[in-house]
């Protein structure tokens, strides 16, 4: 039914040979594999992390790796801003996407998550503006090579360098009906993430009913929210200042409720942990605790 992995990015310090004997040790089924670009890297927290490069991928190694391992690769990742006001960055960031729909299509993998990417400056009614002129043809080239997009739902706001509007537009169901007018293909869908429904104050599960044939992948992520914090500085605040992305079951994500939903709507597909708990950073060991740890609770709700 559900294939437990986790996103690469975590192992950050390792290559995938070593994320994959990683996963197939630990029980896990599949990971989602970071696909950043050596020579355009970005320094933002977890992102830069690059386990594949589409650049110079090795189709026969990679598939011996897998077979060797016993481990599936859920989809591979890519979170840049695709649509940055920096007209030339946003350019190679969309056309770095097609390249990894391609590497996609050549090793089997089944979908491309990332961001639709926003600029901040602009109000979301520009941004849709935005979305319609250069996302067509980036859904054009996954439906030619019959790969899917998950659209993480993160919204890219957390300090004063994303301020006021975020990175990505992809943030509430609202805009996500809009996304989906524009580009009606059933190939474009989500990866949800529903931690970030929580600080926005939203509930994290009714969009696994209201959204069930664009679920393309899962990420399994918490988040704990700090209402005395929270009340002293107001939603309006950056918010990183009344929030903090935890281990899944260390946060406020009501799991059983979220289980329960995929198992409704009848979901069958990876959900895979996305760890950016800043208490489990200390050291390498301390990651790979992190992501152990969010396994165990994780357990009874699966198979693994």
């Amino acid at each position: 039914m559900l294939t437990l992995g986790f996103v690469s990015a975590i192992l950050a310090d390792f290559d995938l040979d070593y994320v994959l004997n990683f996963a197939a040790t630990h029980r896990f089924s599949c990971v989602e594999v970071m696909c950043w670009p050596a020579s355009n890297a970005d320094t933002r927290r977890y992102a830069g992390v690059s386990h594949m490069d589409v650049d110079n991928v090795n189709v026969p190694l990679i598939r011996q790796a897998l077979a060797q391992h016993k481990v599936s690769i859920s989809g591979l990742g890519y979170y840049p801003n695709p649509l940055d006001p920096d007209p030339e960055k946003a350019a190679f960031y969309r056309e770095h996407i097609k390249k990894i729909i391609r590497t996609a299509a050549a090793l089997d993998i089944p979908v491309v998550n990332t961001f639709i990417g926003r600029n901040p400056g602009l109000s979301v009614a520009e941004n849709l503006r935005l979305f319609a002129e250069h996302w067509p043809a980036i859904v054009r080239e996954a439906e030619v090579y019959n790969v899917k997009i998950g659209i993480e739902n993160c919204p890219m706001w957390f300090t004063d360098d994303e301020w006021p509007g975020g990175k990505n537009l992809a943030t509430t169901p609202a805009i996500w009906d809009r996304l989906f007018e524009i580009i009606p293909s059933p190939i474009f869908g989500l990866n949800y993430d529903p931690s970030h429904m929580i600080w926005q104050m939203m509930d994290e599960i009714k969009p696994i009913y209201a959204y069930k044939d664009r679920l393309h992948h899962i990420h399994l992520k918490d988040v704990k929210l700090y209402r005395d914090k929270l009340d002293r500085v107001g939603i309006m605040a950056n918010p990183l200042e009344y929030h903090s992305p935890k281990l899944p079951g260390l946060g406020d994500v009501r799991w059983r409720d979220f289980f329960a939903a995929l198992t409704d709507v009848r979901y069958r597909g990876p959900v895979c942990i996305e760890v950016e708990d800043k208490a489990y950073e200390a050291s390498p060991e301390d990651v790979q605790t992190a992501i152990l740890t969010a396994r165990n609770y994780l357990a009874q709700f699966l198979v693994l």
